[in-house]
């Protein structure tokens, strides 16, 4: 007679993606019949640009087809390291390419990052709302995840003092992400500097996800920790192709950490998954270094997203007193639920509306929703027609 299962203590508390699920169930009504706007996905929806598409061919046509290092092709983690040396501005030692681990996906290189540095008893501070994954990663390391309030006047940013009110003597580190998953808002410079000053000085590791950098509104590029930190002894950025390049399939994101700390990731990663694709690896090599070509693709792809950004705000403001964060990055509107229960919003809109979208439970706040505008425009603009019209119902 068989046993039921019963999970092991190391996953026993672990949740389903909540974005991963609202895809599910989007694609679920579709197989019925139903017609469905999905805005619940982290993706964006524009093509891999040919010339990557193409390097990647080209790698396979050229043998790229065996293991290559655990963390990493060398020109790849070259040309990551020359990007943040180029950032530091002569304030330290050139970062060098034994500092970058490459993985698969920035969801490995933050998970890998997160159980070198944290472990039992250790408390981590995560700015709600928070993407998904920062509550699990956390929890599978076996430390505490602390949730900082973001001030809803600053659009639901954290400031130093917010951080120090929910740091206890077991903080041992941070977790930052701008442009932010759920909300689309930007830390600039003086901010993040700020904040960056306090784990200093505090002695906590900040880990820093930088993933949507590159998608601004008002800049070429949001600022990086390595634009403002005064060292980076206690410092991990965090950052792939997936999102800038329309790269998700790819798998390829990477961290760039101090020497010991590389060393650890990588370890743990040759017990794992060990090296990343390694045709992927050249696509990324391709997207970080045929500039000219990258940079053009990325201005086209953040030019669509900001005029869907720009034509969804316009419909929402039908709605009187809309509580919204205007996002300045990513691909995210992030608003209160009318209400107060975003859940069961979600669900009206899903199930009546025939909209997918994910409630702000997922991400430490219960009354919010985050609608992805990483979709056509006319379904974006269809969708928030939707939503004001769902509003009084």
């Amino acid at each position: 007679m068989s046993r039921p299962f019963v999970p092991s203590p190391n996953v026993a508390s672990i949740k389903e993606s909540a974005t991963i699920a609202v895809s599910q169930r989007a694609k679920a009504l579709r197989a019925v019949g139903r017609a469905i706007i999905d805005l619940g996905a982290g993706e964006p929806d524009f093509d891999t640009p040919a010339f990557i598409r193409d390097a990647t061919k080209q790698a396979l046509d050229d043998g790229a087809t065996r293991y290559t290092a655990v963390d990493g092709i060398l020109p790849l983690r070259e040309a990551i390291a020359a990007d943040a040396t180029r950032r530091r501005a002569g304030r330290d030692a050139p970062v060098t390419a034994g500092e970058v681990v490459v993985s698969t996906g920035s969801k490995q290189a933050l998970h890998n990052a997160t159980f070198s540095l944290f472990g039992p008893g250790d408390e981590v501070l995560l700015p709600v709302p928070s993407w998904v994954s920062y509550f699990e990663m956390v929890g599978l390391a076996r430390a505490n995840a602390i949730e900082v309030p973001g001030d809803p006047a600053r659009g639901l940013k954290v400031t130093p003092a917010l951080l120090e009110r929910y740091a206890t003597p077991r903080t041992r580190g941070l977790m930052l992400n701008s442009p932010s998953n759920p909300t689309g808002a930007v830390y600039d410079a003086d901010e993040l500097r700020a904040i960056v000053d306090l784990a200093a000085a505090r002695g906590w590791w900040l880990v820093s996800d930088e993933i949507y950098a590159r998608i601004t509104y008002s800049m070429a590029e949001a600022p990086s920790v390595f634009d403002v930190a005064s060292h980076r002894e206690n410092v991990v950025c965090i950052n792939g192709v997936a999102k800038a390049y329309a790269m998700t399939g790819f798998r390829i994101g990477w961290a760039v950490a101090p020497r010991a700390v590389a060393q650890t990731m990588t370890a743990l990663q040759s017990h794992t998954t060990s090296n990343a694709a390694t045709e992927s690896q050249y696509a990324a090599l391709a997207a970080l270094t045929r500039t000219t070509e990258a940079d053009a693709a990325v201005r086209d792809m953040v030019g669509e997203f900001k005029a869907r950004r720009d034509a969804a705000l316009g419909i929402l403001t039908a709605i009187p007193g809309l509580d919204l964060v205007k996002p300045d990055g990513a691909f995210y509107l992030y608003f209160r639920a009318p209400g107060g229960d975003g859940t069961a919003y979600a669900t009206r809109l899903l199930e009546d509306e025939g909209i997918a979208v994910v409630p702000g439970a997922a991400f430490g706040t219960p009354d919010w929703v985050r609608v992805s505008y990483a979709a056509a425009r006319a379904d974006v603009e269809d969708a928030m027609h939707r939503i004001v019209r769902s509003w009084s119902a």
